[in-house]
This record gives structure tokens, sequence and C-alpha cells, in this order.
């Protein structure tokens, strides 16, 4: 699977309002897609820095207890949404996020996806 591939496949998702791969080192939005009036730029840049942020703590964290581990995938929840963001295994460097309608989507199943998308796309 390619970038378009891969967010075709979870755009077509029940419940998935957008999706996009973003790089987390620049910030740049590669590829996304939207249904509906949902700013991938924006959210593109929002979702960067929790990434960074959250890859610097676990970075400190293991630093200091000499574990090693990393993150599958973060959940933001909010009113009528769930944001789900995935660092891609297989290209390292970027991320792949979902947003989902919460009175609609099954959580499980998209994050069945996002992780069946990672383990199959190819630069």
């Amino acid at each position: 699977m390619n970038f378009e591939q891969v967010i075709e496949e979870l755009v077509g998702m029940r419940g998935t309002l957008a999706c996009a791969i973003v790089d987390y080192e620049s910030g740049m939005l590669l590829d996304g897609r939207s249904v509906g009036t949902i700013d991938l730029d924006i959210l593109s840049i929002g979702n960067t820095e929790i990434m960074r942020a959250e890859i610097k703590s676990i970075a400190l964290l293991h630093e200091k207890d000499g574990q090693d581990d990393e993150i599958e995938d973060m959940l933001i929840t909010l009113g009528m949404y769930y944001y789900l963001l995935r660092p891609m295994k297989s290209y390292p460097g970027l991320f792949v996020f979902s947003v989902l309608d919460k009175s609609k989507a099954n959580l499980a199943l998209a994050r069945r996806a996002l992780r069946d998308a990672d383990r199959h796309f190819k630069a």
C-alpha cells in the first residue's frame, strides 16, 4: 500500500471523518482526506506537537528507568470525536491519525485498521 491507498482504506471505515499521514519531524501533511469541513492542516500541526511531546516524554522516562518501550497509539477523546494517532513503524518519522465520530465509529476496529495499514504500508 502507498499513502493514498492507506488513506482511502481508513477513510472508508464507518464513522471516520478524516485521516492523514504526517511527518512529525517537520509537521508536514504528506497525504490526507477529510469527509466534511475538518481542516487537516491545522490538525496536522496540533497532532505533530502532541506526537513530539509524547515521544520526548517516553524517551526521557526510559533514560531514567532503563526500560525500552514505544508508543503503539494515542487516543484523545472529545465530546463528539475520537482522535487516534499512531507512529508508523514501517516508516519512522511519520504518524497516521484518524478523526472518528464517537456515535458511529468502532474504536477497536479503528485501532486495528491503523495497525494493519502500518504493517502493509510500503513507501
